[in-house]
């Protein structure tokens, strides 16, 4: 088994480099050095942030399963962090406009560190407030990070265009390889050097406090325009405004709810369903090769997107099917295997004699 994730995982990984590798010089820009140091800094900082969440992500649902909790508790302690990031994700960005982006990212990471901290309690409640802890976390790394580095990005004079060059970086490497790497990282403290389920959590906040340093030595705060300051209920009813004026928005809201509806129910399930019977499995290990397949996507439709006249609903349209079939797949292998073993057990019956 080990042999086969090796090899799915080093063919994807060719593929990535291929593509990747083929990037022409014609992508690149010319930039100034402030830029670049500029660029290199957030990059550093963001990737540690991401190294910080996605270690975690492959042991949350093991760690609590080792300590005793069934299914249902689990479940639990998962709709916890997805509703406290449902709750909080939608009043985080006008808090960090309000009250400094910088300091947001900060709490950021001091969140995220506390809510590492409460994996080494076996307690319940412990462990429901640092799910809660989690979800908060969650809506500040995809907010308020990205405002800093677009107000920054323009306070400091430098061109529109280098700012997607950024934002370009920051998805190759906190979405892609640093997820990889925190993945096989994660294996490796879990799996190679056997020190158990709550080492990637450990680290995750060992790679927090990293940034969180570097944050309050090189960043400078930055706020958003008071004049555009509005309260939460008048968000919202520009937002209902906007949904039921056109259609189009609220079909792609429909269908952007029903995708992350789909990947919440895959990330809590995806444990439990390769380890039925608490078999071993190398999580991390996984978890890298979800995310290189991630990767491998990312890469195709950066190259669909890059034709002169890209048709987005004819290839997302393939997208879809081929989602939907990949998660109807365990079932139907499952059914079918199941099927094939009781035929079995019949035929030896037949020949035996039923048991008495």
């Amino acid at each position: 088994m080990e042999l086969f994730y090796f090899v799915v995982f080093g063919a994807l990984g060719a593929v990535v480099a291929a593509l990747e590798l083929s990037k022409t010089s014609k992508d690149r820009i010319n930039t100034s050095p402030a830029f670049n140091s500029f660029k290199n800094n957030y990059l550093l900082v963001y990737s540690l942030m991401m190294a910080g969440d996605w270690l975690q992500g492959p042991y949350v649902y093991y760690l609590y399963s080792t300590y005793g909790f069934g299914k249902g508790e689990i479940g639990q302690l998962f709709i916890a962090g997805f509703g406290s990031s449902m709750l909080f994700g939608t009043i985080v960005g006008s808090l960090a406009d309000k009250q400094g982006r910088r300091r947001a990212c900060v709490t950021y990471c001091i969140t995220y560190i506390l809510s590492c901290i409460t994996k080494h309690s076996p307690e319940y409640k412990v462990l429901m407030i640092g799910r809660v802890l989690g979800g908060i976390a969650t809506s500040l790394l995809f907010s308020a990070f990205e405002s800093w580095l677009v107000a920054e990005h323009n306070k400091r004079g430098f061109e529109q265009q280098w700012l997607s060059l950024t934002f370009s970086k920051a998805i190759f490497l906190g979405n892609g390889l640093i997820a990889i790497l925190s993945g096989l990282f994660g294996n490796l403290l879990v799996d190679s050097l056997s020190l158990g389920p709550v080492a990637p959590f450990d680290a995750a906040a060992c790679f927090l406090a990293i940034g969180m340093a570097i944050i309050l030595s090189s960043w400078t705060e930055n706020y958003g325009d008071a004049s555009e300051n509005k309260d939460l209920l008048t968000q919202f009813r520009g937002a209902a405004v906007a949904i039921t004026s056109d259609e189009k928005i609220a079909l792609l809201g429909a269908i952007q709810s029903l995708f992350e509806g789909s990947m919440y129910t895959f990330v809590f399930l995806w444990t439990p369903a390769l380890s039925p019977n608490d078999e071993e499995i190398p999580h991390g290990f996984i978890f890298a090769t979800f995310m290189l397949a991630s990767m491998l996507g990312s890469s195709l439709a950066s190259r669909l997107m890059a034709r002169s006249s890209p048709r987005v609903e004819s290839y997302m349209q393939i997208v879809f099917v081929i989602s939907s079939v990949s998660l109807v797949l365990p079932i139907i292998t499952n059914v079918v295997s199941s099927f094939l073993v009781s035929v079995r057990l019949r035929l030896v019956w037949g020949y035996s004699g039923h048991p008495s």
